[in-house]
């Protein structure tokens, strides 16, 4: 990258939407940080804090994810599992990491040299139905929640599942409220569009995509419609684009397609997160998935500048959440390849302040002063 990229990234680190590290630390070793430290570089993540250095990365929301498989007490209790893990690893390693709640945390953290670590929750199916758990999980330090993960949960109805609530039920109104009233962010991610208009209707904060991209520079059912796009205008909220290839590239979103169909074929649930890994890596020995690139990433960013306006756009790569990335974003150290895409289609210095930290700081301010209020 030239040195620009660099420098940019040096006067406005990213604060990236979503990462799910976590996860794969359970996955891997059973959260053991002795097992696999991330003070070093490693090749079986995305993530490590070498690389996040390498990469220009000022603040993290951290996902405390839980497959929708789980659910009542188990995914509560996975849940917990998670916000523990990215609390010790946020103890264990002071020099670069510092825990965010707020704004003024994040900034204190860039001043201090530290990534600030902040705790996002994937799934409304880890509060049980229960806003007490949504206060705790709170309370924990969560700052954000997706209303769903891949299913529909008994209040609101998921992007990849088929509709039964139509958008938000009361009970789902109900959670939005209480969000707005706790100051934690209504992620809208993984929802149906239905949910997505529902919330915006009744929420009296700024929302958050935390890891979604354009529906019309990729038809998929993960990205956001360009009408909700227009509605952040009004929201004030922001739409932080992923690097997940599917969302990404048309090629590749007809490719995953594939997978799924051959997936219903064998009887396999298309929605069960770790099937649909195992069966896209089934499908590749065949068939190999076309490649995304950092510059079909850059178009879905510069068309929700266009739609949304430029206070609206933020980045939420899905590291450690896909197998594949887009060629130049292998790991988090590759975000100065997509900022190096956009200086070179001549986004101001300011314009990238705003979609690497600038937009998301702002909301989460502004969802403290709706709380405050």
């Amino acid at each position: 990258m030239s040195a620009r990229a660099h420098e940019a990234l040096a006067r406005s680190p990213i604060v990236d939407g979503h990462n799910d590290l976590a996860w794969a630390m359970r996955d891997l070793v059973g959260y053991d940080l002795d097992a696999y430290p991330l003070d070093v570089e490693q090749d079986r993540t995305h993530t490590d804090l070498v690389r996040l250095r390498a990469g220009g990365v000022g603040g993290q929301f951290w996902s405390v994810f839980v497959p929708a498989q789980l659910s009542g007490g188990a995914a509560v209790t996975a849940t917990i599992e998670q916000i523990d893990f990215v609390l010790r690893m946020t103890a264990r390693y002071p020099e670069h990491l510092a825990l965010a709640l707020t704004a003024d945390d994040v900034d204190a953290a860039f001043r201090a040299g530290r990534i600030a670590s902040l705790l996002g929750a994937e799934g409304g199916h880890s509060i049980d139905g229960s806003l007490a758990v949504l206060r705790t999980l709170h309370a924990m330090g969560v700052r954000y929640m997706t209303l769903t993960h891949n299913d529909n949960t008994p209040w609101a109805d998921s992007a990849t599942d088929e509709p039964v609530h139509g958008g938000l039920t009361d009970f789902g109104r109900q959670v939005v409220a209480e969000m707005n009233r706790l100051g934690m962010l209504v992620d809208l991610s993984h929802v149906a569009p239905s949910t997505m208009r529902d919330a915006l209707a009744a929420t009296t904060a700024p929302v958050i995509f935390s890891h979604s991209s354009s529906r019309a520079v990729c038809d998929h059912v993960r990205n956001v419609p360009d009408d909700v796009l227009q509605t952040l205008t009004g929201n004030g909220g922001v739409c932080m684009v992923t690097f997940v290839p599917a969302f990404v590239s048309p090629a590749v979103a007809a490719w995953e397609a594939a997978v799924k169909d051959d997936m219903l074929a064998r009887g396999e649930d298309a929605r069960d997160w770790s099937a649909q890994m195992a069966a896209a890596a089934r499908w590749a020995a065949a068939a190999p998935p076309p490649v995304a690139t950092v510059a079909q990433v850059a178009n879905h960013v510069e068309h929700v500048r266009e739609v949304a306006g430029v206070e609206h756009v933020g980045i939420g790569g899905d590291y450690d959440g896909c197998d594949r990335l887009p060629e130049g974003l292998a790991d988090v150290s590759g975000y100065p390849a997509l900022i190096e895409e956009l200086l070179g289609r001549r986004w101001s210095a300011a314009e990238i302040g705003a979609l690497t930290n600038g937009n998301v700081r702002r909301v989460l301010r502004a969802a403290q002063e709706a709380a405050d209020s």
